[in-house]
């Protein structure tokens, strides 16, 4: 993975334990997983709100009664 080997990674890691101690790695990992998570999340709701917005839907808004359904629609230029 990126063309560092196995002893670079030890490396790594050690510096990472030297300059942190191992009290605050715990701390830092679940940090950094929740910060994935977070990503992850409004990676997935954009991608979900850019197709409702392709499809002519707005999320959140209520459709006016008596209009017809957004796929029935003329789509707008």
């Amino acid at each position: 993975m990126f063309g560092i080997g196995a002893g670079e990674w030890v490396l790594i890691l050690l510096v990472i334990l030297v300059v942190f101690g191992a009290n605050k790695l715990p701390q830092l990992g679940d940090g950094l997983g929740r910060a994935l998570k977070n990503f992850k999340r409004a990676v997935t709701s954009a991608n979900e709100i850019e197709v409702s917005v392709k499809k002519g839907e707005i999320p959140g808004e209520q459709p006016k009664p008596g209009s017809p359904p957004a796929s029935e629609q003329a789509p707008k230029p």
